[in-house]
């Protein structure tokens, strides 16, 4: 698999298993770890919101840093994601490369474009 197919079909695993999820939950009449009550509802709501504030504690940077170096560093992911996709078509016009390289380059250009795109596609589907 070569091409603009192995950048999407990453991308798209998670609505397929999603999917396939709401599928065997309908046939089986289950919902899943849906919250029965409202007071379930509420302890859900507090977990992941402690949930959250660990992980916002866990991404806090320690003692004084410069707005520069914070935006850069919440930027990074994405940063990184779009270098490695752009190396990834520079290695398209580059015919004396070897295959191998070719090969590592798409793969991770394929884990960048789901990383990027897949979750924010999927976080939309599910919103509707």
């Amino acid at each position: 698999m070569t091409g603009i197919e192995a950048l999407i079909i990453p991308a798209l695993i998670p609505v397929v298993s999603d999917a396939v999820k709401g599928i065997i939950n309908k046939l089986t009449g289950q919902s899943g770890a849906t919250p029965k009550s409202v007071d379930e509802e509420m302890k859900l709501m507090q977990a992941k919101a402690e949930w959250m504030k660990a992980l916002a504690e866990l991404d806090k940077p320690t003692g004084e840093t410069s707005r520069w170096v914070n935006d850069l560093r919440a930027s990074f992911r994405y940063l990184a994601a779009a270098a490695i996709i752009i190396v990834a078509f520079a290695t398209l016009f580059i015919p004396t490369l070897d295959a191998g390289y070719v090969e590592m380059a798409w793969t991770s250009a394929q884990a960048a474009f789901a990383f990027i795109f897949g979750d924010r596609m999927y976080v939309y589907l599910r919103r509707r």
